[in-house]
């Protein structure tokens, strides 16, 4: 259960994994409904992204969580009551602090038309929420939101990982139902390289002081940690609930699971300096496989029936892979997993997940915990 400290209306979902944002304008309207049938099989919700609320989203989305970013692209009152969750944007994992870009070629008049902008021409995304200049000011637009919705929908509020203890014990503090946080190891086409590849923190190294401020704030499990940035398998899921997340998020990975980027496209693949499979094709708008593209005849390739039952069989397939770790740690309950079933291959590894190095009691850094004999 999401978002039971305030809201009315807590999500209910069936599995720990749900679907993140990803904006109709980065990918196509078939692949919007393609994530929200997929997210509906197999009983978890799905996220809207920047720039609105398609009807197609809605409409096969059993349950959707409606972002708001600092563009503030498409977001209205009605959209904001149709939604079951609300989603503050504070930063992304990929691009903690910075904008975001989507290319003239993908703002077709459809897309213009939802964010008020002009066909064909090059969207830049704000950095930074225009009326906020701190964690009060996130407050207020919480307890709007609240207002707006009859305090019914769950308040989230995301951040990128780099200062992950005091921006949870902020979003905590501002008032909350859920925390999402994403790692570095999160995907974007709408940023730089060099942002992408040297800006903020892994995913792991960011997770356990994100658990220590919600223990030391007293709400560890009272408001739920989501989890996101290079979730992959069943094992990077299991990694996370036993770290102390409550959930996590998939982006990049649902989108490789519709599937339908086939040998069948090689040539064209090829012709974008790339291959089919690769997925890389993200920001110009050409993909093969109908999924991150504006163009109306390539999304047309995309069945968004098929594309979603390769979603819900891939969903399936990272639960049972959690649950198989679950049981051979000895526990009954994915939930049920802890630091203790973990132990770590590598110094790194172990001073960022606060785990013993396998074989010893030594945690690096941790000043009591030494290797011996008997340990």
């Amino acid at each position: 259960m999401l978002g039971a400290r305030f809201a009315k209306k807590p999500l209910h979902i069936k599995i720990p994994i749900t679907i993140a944002g990803m904006s109709f304008g980065a990918l196509s309207a078939q692949a919007k409904e393609a994530l929200g049938r997929g997210a509906s099989t197999a009983g978890t919700s799905t996220t809207t992204g920047d720039g609105g609320m398609t009807q197609e989203e809605r409409e096969h989305s059993q349950l959707l969580v409606y972002q708001i970013l600092p563009s503030r692209y498409g977001v209205n009152p009605d959209d904001l009551r149709k939604a079951d969750a609300i989603e503050v944007v504070v930063g992304q994992g990929a691009k903690p602090g910075g904008g975001g870009m989507l290319l003239g070629q993908k703002i077709s008049d459809r897309v213009a038309d939802m964010r008020t902008l002009p066909a064909g021409i090059d969207q830049r995304s704000a950095c930074r929420h225009p009326d906020w200049t701190g964690p009060d000011d996130l407050q207020i637009k919480i307890e709007e939101l609240r207002e707006i919705t009859d305090w019914q929908k769950p308040i989230f509020v995301k951040v990128g990982a780099s200062r992950p203890y005091y921006d949870i014990a902020l979003a905590v503090k501002a008032g909350a139902d859920v925390v999402v946080l994403d790692g570095m190891q999160g995907g974007t086409a709408a940023t730089q390289e060099v942002f992408i590849e040297n800006v903020g923190i892994p995913t792991l190294a960011a997770i356990r002081p994100a658990v220590h401020a919600l223990q030391d704030l007293g709400m560890h499990r009272k408001v739920q940690l989501i989890v996101s940035g290079g979730i992959r398998n069943g094992a990077d899921v299991a990694k996370a609930l036993a770290l102390g997340a409550d959930a996590v998020s998939i982006g990049t990975a649902a989108l490789v699971a519709l599937g339908d980027n086939s040998p069948h496209w090689e040539e064209e693949y090829r012709k974008l300096g790339t291959t089919a499979g690769a997925y890389d094709d993200w920001h110009e708008g050409r993909d093969p496989a109908g999924i991150t593209t504006q163009d109306p005849e390539l999304a047309l390739r995309l069945d968004p029936i098929k594309a979603g039952r390769h979603l819900a069989n891939y969903l399936a397939v990272l639960t049972l892979e959690t649950q198989t770790i679950a049981r051979a740690c000895g526990k009954s309950h994915v939930h049920n997993l802890e630091p203790e079933d973990l132990v770590a291959l590598t110094v790194e590894a172990a001073a960022m997940a606060q785990v013993p190095i396998a074989g010893t009691n030594w945690i690096p850094g941790h000043p009591g915990f030494r290797w011996t004999q008997k340990g």
